[in-house]
């Protein structure tokens, strides 16, 4: 695999993410919308482009890091998009989180222009992207997956082929559906704990040390006791998600009970005005219903 990459969609995820690979050494050619975002990938020796078309007409790999299913759709597939300025044989790796279908159409499409795509969406959250330390969840071809082997090393930690196109947006929908329920739970637990006299940031040390352990309660416990939630991924983004993951249960025709609530729940802190909010802000709303907030 050659170091050419374009790299389209460079915010809270994909600015520190190309960084990283410039610093690995790729040919980082970079564009966003927004022309600030581009600062953070030229002080690490990146090139900033004007257009789509000048990241990805002379690159090997072209990655995407959009925030939704429609974004990606006109980045991609739209006028003067990816598609249209392309190379044959280009590999388009996008690694949003979006609609399972979506990916696929966008695979079917490319390879009509003899593109091969990979959709390999990621958790971790910022911090996780700045520290190249991200999960990987690749959907596509698996030849295609191990040329994308570097590129994916400088960025995760655990990178693993989950099956054909849009796999790896199912398996996202899946994570998020799990992040949003223990975030929901820790959240409740916060307030019980509160409520009924206990100091909750010691509560959380010994359940983060049990069986009720979890990667949430090791990064965010002492943050949300605080009530500090600065965006690392935010509620806004989350509820797009559970839409997802609920499209997703209506196509795979299974009941989520828990999910539909917390999707409710995710939805009512976007509608309270904390869309901004790091998604570990749902504990605002729990605090809401039990009169605390």
């Amino acid at each position: 695999m050659s170091n050419s990459i374009g790299f389209i969609g460079l915010g809270i995820m994909g600015g520190p993410m190309s960084v990283n690979l410039a610093a690995a050494g790729y040919d980082v050619a970079g564009y966003d919308v927004h022309r600030p975002a581009l600062a953070q990938l030229t002080a690490a020796g990146g090139r900033a482009c004007d257009r789509i078309a000048d990241a990805v007409a002379d690159a090997d790999v072209v990655i995407t890091m959009l925030p939704d299913s429609p974004q990606v759709e006109e980045v991609v597939l739209g006028e003067d998009g990816v598609l249209d300025n392309a190379k044959p044989g280009t590999l388009l790796i996008d690694m949003s989180t979006i609609r399972p279908e979506t990916s696929r159409r966008v695979a079917a499409l490319g390879s009509t222009r003899c593109l091969r795509v990979l959709d390999a969406p990621v958790s971790g959250g910022q911090q996780g992207a700045i520290d190249g330390t991200l999960s990987i969840m690749a959907g596509g071809e698996e030849k295609d997956f191990h040329a994308a082997s570097g590129i994916f090393e400088v960025l995760g930690k655990t990178v693993v082929h989950v099956g054909p196109h849009g796999a790896g947006q199912t398996v996202k929908a899946a994570n998020q559906l799990v992040v949003g329920g223990i975030y929901a739970l820790v959240a409740e637990a916060i307030v019980l704990l509160e409520a009924s006299g206990v100091d909750a940031g010691a509560g959380l040390e010994v359940l983060a040390g049990g069986l009720a352990g979890s990667r949430i309660l090791e990064l965010k416990r002492k943050s949300m006791v605080a009530r500090e939630f600065q965006p690392g991924f935010r509620i806004d983004l989350h509820h797009k998600d559970m839409g997802i993951v609920l499209a997703a249960a209506r196509e795979a025709e299974v009941a989520l009970p828990v999910g539909a609530l917390t999707a409710q729940l995710i939805g009512a802190a976007r509608a309270q005005g904390d869309g901004g909010l790091d998604h570990s802000g749902l504990l605002r709303v729990v605090e809401r219903l039990s009169g605390r907030g």
